[in-house]
């Protein structure tokens, strides 16, 4: 089957049946949860456009978000809260993240395709495919969603935590973010097991126990 224009796909899922593409977006902020999605795509109804989510402009993304939303034959978004990062670490909070967006389809795909190297515990053959985002036009609409997803969520908090700018630079580590961090201390969205966060959070701890001695 042919796929987007301008764009050389070198794998293509949808010559199988009812392929699933699946994505994360968020292993490595210092905030917020991980995000997946998985799509499967309705090949009588093609999308112009896809690629990995990071080759796209924002407003694109937000365009064929909604598009893939339309035509896909199914999605589902999901996610991995903050404490099960803390509790299981990235890469297992990650898994099962996928696995809930595998999960969450309303149609039973016969094949899941995982971007990257390593693939969830799923209920039907899955495949891992690096750098699957700029091959498989699956995947590539997983990316969307689930960067879309993260990015508007990640807008909301800046909202909630104001002064981190999590706004922009979406929960990674930027000069911006850890300086902020640093000065201000964790916020309840902040992965605790991760370096930045943990020592931060020990220094403002210290400090709060030095002003009370």
């Amino acid at each position: 089957m042919k796929t987007q224009i301008g764009l050389d796909f070198s794998l293509v899922a949808e010559t199988h049946a009812l392929v699933a593409g699946v994505d994360e977006v968020g292993r490595g902020p210092l905030c917020g949860a991980v995000v997946t999605a998985a799509v499967i795509l309705d090949p009588n109804r093609p999308i112009l456009g896809l690629n990995d989510s990071k080759k796209l402009t924002e407003a694109r993304r937000e365009k064929l978000f909604d598009e893939i939303c339309e035509k896909a034959l199914s999605w589902h978004i999901a996610r991995a809260e903050v404490e099960e990062i803390d509790r299981l670490n990235i890469l297992h909070a990650t898994m099962l993240a996928m696995q809930r967006a595998v999960e969450g389809l309303h149609i039973v795909p016969k094949l899941a395709m995982i971007d990257g190297n390593r693939c969830p515990q799923l209920s039907m053959p899955a495949e891992a495919v690096v750098k699957g985002d700029s091959k498989v036009p699956a995947i590539a609409a997983a990316s969307i969603l689930a960067k879309v997803s993260r990015d508007r969520e990640m807008t909301a908090f800046e909202l909630i935590y104001p002064g981190y700018g999590i706004g922009g630079h979406k929960g990674y580590p930027t000069p911006v973010h850890l300086e902020a961090l640093a000065r201000l201390g964790p916020t309840p969205i902040h992965r605790r097991s991760f370096a930045p966060v943990r020592l931060a959070f020990e220094a403002h701890e210290g400090l709060a126990t030095a002003v009370f001695v």
